[in-house]
């Protein structure tokens, strides 16, 4: 029941609950207790609140007024006969806690293009359908992005997936990996877990891959990430491309940070593949196209190598929405070129930052970046998240190194701030 209890209500409340002498025009209540309710031994209850009309309640004759301040002591008298706890006093609200900033895993912060996420809204009609027409659909526009013919093409959960597939494909018990040392780790716990052997070469003094020493004869499969991750620096394209051609070995180049590299000593090896059996590159959609939780990648290799791929893969593992959001992304080239522009000059900003306050960074060609922070970074990263800041992992390469995602301007002010805090 809510609201005012009305007085029949309230009489009948106080006439069980009240001491019984016996006597009085309320059958029972006490004329004392009465009183001290606000009630005249002839029943009536003193108001001003409007509820002053003549009420009949088993005889009892009810009227002219009752005070706020009356109301308020009868009400609490009944609250204590029942036995009732009263409602607590308000309290004062509690200011939120700032919600994290994640810039751990190199995720883009705005997101998905406006087109894309109305095609996903739009793709909801399919959800009942197998995603074969719209896998093709998509690979027709990466054929024709590219110039490329569509059997050159394999759609991946992601290029996480990607990864996998080669590994499957490429490496065994017999057939080793080759990876750089720090690069992304995933391909290498895959090789792993089909027996084979991981073969880590450190990255040059520049941070780039030393591709002579990553020529092993008799491997399986050779993994270079360029830009690297987590080290945000890229390999030449002189000496990358004069790898591929000498090379006897299945080469991966991993280009999902490619779109962020603005340097004349980067170019994508996508052109290579007609004329390199060899070569399988991977892309993915959760970088600058802002996908990483819709999962989307592709390969682009010559046909051979895409059938030696595609008997690893699951059946339709890429969903009608990501395929969906895929296509308006590759339709939507202002938005990349916008995520370009907002990334190098927040880039731009934390690295002329960072090396006010004495830290070296290493040059960028990523959404990220990594600095040496002069002291093992596994407590300040966990510091940090102590201040409302995630940041990457420890990489046992580079005990001393930070890898910080280029999130927002805002965003970067909280990494600064935290980070000043910690280290200061």
């Amino acid at each position: 029941m809510t609201g005012i209890p009305t007085r029949s209500l309230m009489l009948a409340r106080i006439a069980r609950f009240a001491p019984n002498n016996g006597a009085g025009p309320l059958r029972g209540v006490h004329s004392t207790w009465c009183r001290s309710a606000g009630i005249t031994p002839r029943g009536r209850l003193f108001a001003s609140t409007g509820y002053n009309r003549l009420l009949p309640d088993k005889g009892v004759f009810m009227g002219t007024v009752l005070s706020r301040r009356d109301l308020a002591r009868m009400l609490g008298l009944g609250v204590a006969a029942t036995g009732l706890r009263p409602l607590p006093a308000a309290q004062p609200a509690r200011r939120k806690a700032p919600e994290l900033v994640r810039l751990s895993a190199n995720e883009n912060p705005y997101g998905p293009s406006p087109a894309a996420l109305a095609a996903m809204r739009e793709a909801t009609n399919l959800a009942w359908r197998y995603p074969d027409e719209a896998a093709d659909a998509l690979i027709a526009d990466l054929a024709k992005l590219h110039g490329m013919p569509a059997e050159s093409f394999l759609l991946g959960d992601g290029s996480s997936e990607i990864l996998k597939l080669a590994a499957s494909a490429f490496t065994s018990p017999e057939r080793a990996l080759v990876i750089a040392e720090p690069s992304f780790e995933a391909i290498a716990a895959h090789a792993r877990a089909r027996g084979a052997e991981v073969l880590a070469v450190p990255l040059d003094k520049t941070f780039a891959h030393d591709l002579q020493k990553m020529s092993v004869e008799g491997a399986g499969l050779v993994y270079v990430c360029n830009p690297n991750n987590p080290t945000g620096s890229i390999t030449g394209k002189t000496s990358l491309r004069a790898f591929i051609e000498a090379s006897k070995t299945a080469v991966l180049v991993d280009e999902a940070y490619h779109h962020y590299a603005d340097s004349p000593e980067y170019e994508s090896v996508v052109p290579l593949v007609t004329s390199h059996p060899n070569l399988i590159v991977a892309r993915t959609f959760s970088k600058i196209y802002g996908m990483a939780g819709v999962r989307l990648g592709y390969a682009i290799a010559q046909p051979e190598a895409i059938k030696r791929l595609s008997v690893q893969a699951a059946w339709d593992s890429v969903n009608v929405f990501a395929l969906a959001a895929g296509r308006a992304s590759l339709r939507d080239a202002g938005w990349v070129a916008m995520g370009r522009r907002r990334n190098a000059a927040t880039r731009g900003q934390l690295v002329s930052e960072l090396s006010r306050l004495g830290q070296a960074v290493i040059p960028s060609q990523t959404n990220f970046v990594m600095f040496d922070a002069r002291r093992e970074v596994k407590p300040v990263i966990a510091a940090l998240h102590d201040r409302g800041v995630d940041v990457g992992r420890l990489f046992p390469a580079l005990p001393h190194h930070l890898r910080v995602t280029i999130g927002t301007p805002e965003q970067m002010k909280r990494f600064l701030d935290a980070f000043g805090a910690v280290t200061g």
